[in-house]
């Protein structure tokens, strides 16, 4: 399938009172600079140019399924602000995305505002493997707990090139390499004990809007919503986090 990159503009249908975005706010995240989300790539992730793209980031109406303690959360399951992730295993942008959100918790993780909620969208259309390796981790979370979960899907980005390529070896290889039992692995894999598990996830996925991955949405302690529909610098989550953050005093 070809790259079809595309750059995001979010228009809102909500009331003034509903946005998050006061219009100082609007103005700065307007001026945000970032090039197409990077959805269904066949080539190696990179890092958008920030000189080609503008985007203004709104507040909106998401039909998502609310957050719980069944998800995977990486911090502060009470935090203020989520960032909830809709990712491929096999997608180049999560790959490029992936590392970025692990600077974001180092950054506002840290002191409890910001948590991160991983939840699957294989793309099974190009990349029939994803399904597979959404199973995986979490064969590893009911092995390992919710740790292990995250420990794995650090791993996995970091080993995986994308685009369909991880070697379904791999999977216990890795597995066992961050401590969990290597024959419970497999048994658990080979189950299919959690294929309705990531299947919902897709559907729930495709209800709150997703068409392409990473999709991330930041949710409010209030239950407001903004869309990120791209695989964002680092630079410009900065700019929008700090917005929402100033936004909660």
């Amino acid at each position: 399938m070809e790259n079809t990159s595309q750059h995001v503009t979010h228009s809102t249908t909500s009331s003034p009172k509903d946005s998050i975005l006061t219009v100082p706010m609007a103005i700065i995240i307007a001026g945000l600079l970032i090039a197409g989300a990077l959805y269904y790539s066949k080539k190696p992730a990179t890092a958008p140019d920030p000189s080609k793209e503008s985007v203004a980031v709104q507040s909106t109406d998401v039909n998502i399924v609310p957050v719980t303690e069944a998800d995977h959360i990486l911090g502060n399951p009470n935090a203020p602000i989520k960032i909830v992730e809709f990712a491929d295993l096999e997608c180049p942008a999560c790959i490029y995305f992936h590392p970025i959100m692990k600077r974001v918790m180092a950054e506002y993780g840290k002191d409890g505002k910001v948590a991160w909620v991983y939840r699957h969208f294989p793309l099974d259309q190009i990349h029939p493997k994803a399904r597979k390796e959404a199973e995986a981790t979490e064969c590893v979370a009911k092995l390992g707990g919710n740790d292990q979960f995250w420990n794995y899907v650090h791993r996995i980005f970091e080993i995986t090139k994308g685009n369909n390529t991880l070697e379904e070896g791999l999977l216990g290889k890795t597995a066992v390499e961050i401590g969990i039992n290597k024959k419970a692995f497999d048994t658990c894999l080979a189950s299919g004990v959690f294929k309705a598990k990531i299947q919902s996830h897709l559907e729930d996925g495709i209800k709150a809007g997703v068409k392409g991955t990473p999709y991330s949405i930041i949710i409010k302690k209030d239950g407001t919503k903004i869309p990120i529909e791209a695989a964002y610098p680092y630079e410009n989550m900065k700019i929008i986090l700090d917005a929402v953050i100033a936004d909660l005093k």
